[in-house]
């Protein structure tokens, strides 16, 4: 195991040198390199087409299969749908962005791996790596090298925002074995999320860029107004939801849908169902010694923002990590937008989830 993030390590540079020149790159095309499999070729005979949205900082992003996709990580779509072959014990993290990402890739890998790091260990990977760098990227990683993923031995942990419409079709078929764990949030708190992420990201120098060049921030009603038109780094949000909800109801046992909000109230039964679902259920012994509030103490939120390389390291995708954590809360939108901003965004949400059974409120019935 100890290899594995050795190969981990060296890839994340590469991933972090190719995601660089793509961000520099002009609006529609794509930064190539060697190993890329032709991807580079086949970006550039079709990003361009694709309808463009420069507006939503700090990415330019493309329209592709109903969704607007940030242009940098389409060569990465194409590679992963073509060639990337899942294993029967793969796990797929899935999530929107700033949805708890970050950490439902930390409490996973914490989970998976800690036969090899005990959580109470002084050399465990997560702390000395940002958990970005420990679950990469499925749509980032193909586009530096197709045999990224070859090389991890079983179980692999993997990460994706990709909708699950657009996902490899070997990763959705049951006869892969491969199973799915979905994380989602609160609308109003992703939006304002988004956008002081955003804000914070572009306010470093080592932050992305909008076709070469840092973009101007806009305004929280402008992100406001995106957001309800779908115009978001893989949204349209309440569809990115639906796609992965109506799966986790019909194949539960193919996809886990979790809950931002539960989690935060309830981490350690929900790491229990977490560790049961990625096939790793904790042992009475474990239970006993206290297995799961290690895992959730290691992977809280205040812990891993205190870490020295979350404070001042740099993710694989070339933003500092600390872009990463804010507060860690539900509700915190309360404390940015006004309550005609907030009902604006709810009578959206409102009118696209009428009738098809799922509530942000509720988790679905």
């Amino acid at each position: 195991m100890h290899g594995v993030h050795e190969r981990t390590r060296s890839s994340s540079a590469g991933i972090r040198n190719a995601t660089a020149a793509a961000m520099a790159a002009a609006p529609g095309e794509v930064s190539g390199g060697q190993g890329n499999g032709g991807v580079t070729a086949i970006a550039e005979l079709t990003i361009s087409s694709l309808p463009l949205e420069t507006r939503c900082a700090p990415f330019p992003l493309r329209q592709h299969g109903g969704f607007w996709l940030p242009e940098t990580f389409l060569p990465g779509l194409e590679a992963a749908r073509a060639r990337f072959e899942p294993r029967p014990s793969d796990v797929l993290l899935a999530s929107f962005p700033k949805s708890g990402t970050t950490w439902l890739k930390a409490l996973a890998f914490a989970t998976l791996n800690r036969a090899a790091y005990p959580p109470s260990g002084e050399g465990h990977p997560l702390r000395r790596r940002g958990p970005h760098d420990c679950v990469q990227f499925l749509e980032s990683a193909l586009v530096v090298s197709d045999d990224m993923f070859a090389s991890l031995p079983p179980p692999r942990l993997l990460s994706t925002h990709l909708p699950y419409s657009l996902l490899p079709e070997g990763v959705k078929a049951d006869s892969s074995g491969c199973r799915i764990v979905y994380i989602c949030r609160d609308p109003k708190d992703v939006l304002v999320s988004w956008w002081l992420f955003t804000k914070k990201a572009l306010g470093t120098q080592d932050g992305p860029t909008n076709g070469g060049n840092k973009p101007t921030l806009y305004t929280l009603e402008e992100e406001l107004d995106l957001f309800c038109a779908g115009r978001s780094a893989n949204g349209p949000y309440w569809r990115h939801v639906l796609e992965y909800w109506a799966e986790s109801k019909r194949r539960p046992h193919k996809v886990l849908f979790l809950r931002y909000e539960e989690m935060t109230r309830e981490t350690t039964s929900n790491v229990r169902k977490l560790a049961e679902f990625m096939g790793c259920p904790f042992s009475g012994e474990e239970e006993a010694d206290g297995v799961p509030d290690a895992i959730v103490g290691l992977c809280s939120f205040d812990h891993l923002r205190s870490l020295e390389v979350n404070r001042n390291g740099v993710s694989d995708l070339n933003i500092k990590n600390d872009s990463y954590y804010r507060k860690g809360m539900a509700g915190d939108w309360a404390n940015y937008l006004s309550p005609e901003m907030a009902a604006q965004l709810d009578r959206v949400i409102d009118d696209e989830l009428r009738s098809c059974g799922f509530s942000f409120a509720t988790g679905g019935r």
